[in-house]
């Protein structure tokens, strides 16, 4: 190895420091998640040679298709995870219900795990990026069984969120609440290595990014953003690109390095969101956060929202600061035109008081 060459497990156990109540537990744990992400690379980089990519002909819980590197990659993690001993339950995108690790050393063990273990599995078919999303708590419970209350988490009370993206790259980006950092894999020597210290997101880019296709679905505000971002303006760089992977890890990774924004907002289908709050929205929201930049619902910080379900769904707009707040004072703008439409129509006789 180089010298300068600083590891992911170098870099860990250098920061163990910045947490007082950790005994080493922390460090493994995200160690079993990156040995887990090295093993999930090596099958996506050989995918089509080995018969991994398509479908399996089941669905998870979402009433989503399942692609055979969804199913490898739920395996990988859950394996890595149940083995190290670090955690005592596991909430996964492609699970029902939360995985209760029974092994007497797990069940007493400090932290809970929250995964997306291949986040935009059909970009495999046509060798696009793909991604693993996950979020690290502490149990609350004291005593006795971990259970679905030590899930249902604020993620403000995250201790620790990252994304694997495997693209032309293979990139570890992870934060413990003391900034982020990233690691890109060098597969010479089988090792993530630091890369990118420090990371900071722009306040403001030239990116958005969003499925146009259901633009007649969107919310009125979110109407207003787009054409927004496609008026030409000078001062404001305008307009703006319009880049969509259809996976929230590139996306967003993208708009960490050189600033944007990611929009997945509600639609007629989705009316409550469609990416989850547990193990998609809340991680990327502290990374984005601890980078300086902002994750909301459009009116609410991401991670000031109450769990009730492991599945939920919300709506999100996150990335550059600037760009984030333009987005959510069109929302509100868009509030307020649809009442006063809805207004103009009810005094027209067209809705309301009508037999």
């Amino acid at each position: 190895m180089g010298f300068g060459v600083v590891t992911l497990g170098q870099f860990i156990i250098e920061k163990q420091a910045d947490f007082p109540y950790a005994k080493g537990e922390l460090s493994r744990l995200l160690r079993d998640i990156a040995i887990a992400a090295k093993i999930v690379n090596r099958e996506i980089n050989k995918a089509g040679l080995v018969d991994m990519i398509g479908h399996v002909g089941t669905t998870n819980i979402q009433g989503e298709k399942q692609k055979k590197l969804d199913v490898y990659a739920d395996q990988q993690f859950i394996a890595a995870l149940t083995s190290g001993g670090e955690c005592c339950i596991i909430a996964t995108e492609e699970e029902e219900e939360i995985i209760h690790i029974e092994s007497p050393v797990s069940q007493n063990a400090k932290y809970i795990v929250c995964i997306d273990p291949m986040d935009g599995s059909s970009n495999t078919d046509v060798n696009v990026a793909v991604g693993t999303v996950f979020s690290i708590y502490r149990r609350k419970s004291l005593e006795g069984k971990a259970s679905i209350k030590d899930v249902l988490q604020k993620g403000t009370e995250q201790v620790a969120a990252g994304y694997i993206i495997y693209g032309s790259s293979t990139m570890l980006v992870y934060t413990t609440g003391k900034g982020v950092n990233g690691f890109t894999l060098d597969p010479s020597i089988g090792e993530f290595c630091l890369s990118h210290p420090e990371m900071k997101i722009p306040e403001s880019g030239i990116t958005y990014s969003i499925n146009e296709g259901n633009y007649v679905h969107f919310p009125e505000g979110v109407k207003q953003y787009i054409k927004y971002c496609q008026v030409e303006d000078e001062s404001t760089e305008r307009p703006y690109t319009s880049r969509y992977i259809g996976s929230m890890v590139g996306d967003i990774h993208r708009s960490l390095i050189n600033g944007g924004i990611y929009i997945y907002p509600t639609t007629a289908r989705s009316p409550e969101g469609k990416l989850r709050l547990l193990y998609e929205c809340n991680p990327m929201a502290f990374i984005i956060e601890q980078a300086g930049g902002k994750a909301s619902t459009g009116f609410e910080r991401i991670l000031e929202i109450q769990p009730t379900e492991v599945h939920q769904r919300v709506p999100i707009f996150i990335g550059s600061i600037r760009m984030v707040e333009k987005a959510e004072e069109m929302m509100l703008n868009g509030i307020s035109r649809s009442d006063a439409v809805e207004a103009k129509l009810e005094g027209m006789g067209v809705i309301g008081g009508i037999d």
